[in-house]
């Protein structure tokens, strides 16, 4: 069954981009390596604080509406459910 799943990226100042991947460990790459132009480049979006899965595009797509949908205080509290401390949950990933 493949996997879809929506992610939450921030930086030092937790600016927040959400996103979806089938690919995160990719797609975290592209946006620490800034490789795409755009938003996360931009703002300097490198840190994975929030990712789930999905199991069907339907699914992926109406969460990753629903969360875009919110309020950035609804966001932070999401993220903070999970992860308190704004770790960066893809700082072992790769070798920089």
């Amino acid at each position: 069954m493949k996997q879809y799943y929506i992610y939450i990226m921030t930086n030092k100042s937790r600016t927040l981009y959400t996103g979806f991947t089938n690919n995160p460990e990719r797609r975290v790459y592209e946006h620490k390596h800034k490789i795409n132009s755009g938003f996360t480049s931009k703002y300097n979006i490198t840190k994975l604080v929030y990712y789930e899965v999905a199991f069907d595009a339907d699914a992926r797509i109406a969460r990753e509406k629903q969360i875009k949908g919110w309020l950035r205080v609804k966001k932070v509290a999401l993220v903070e459910s999970v992860n308190p401390e704004w770790n960066d949950l893809a700082s072992d990933w790769y070798d920089v």
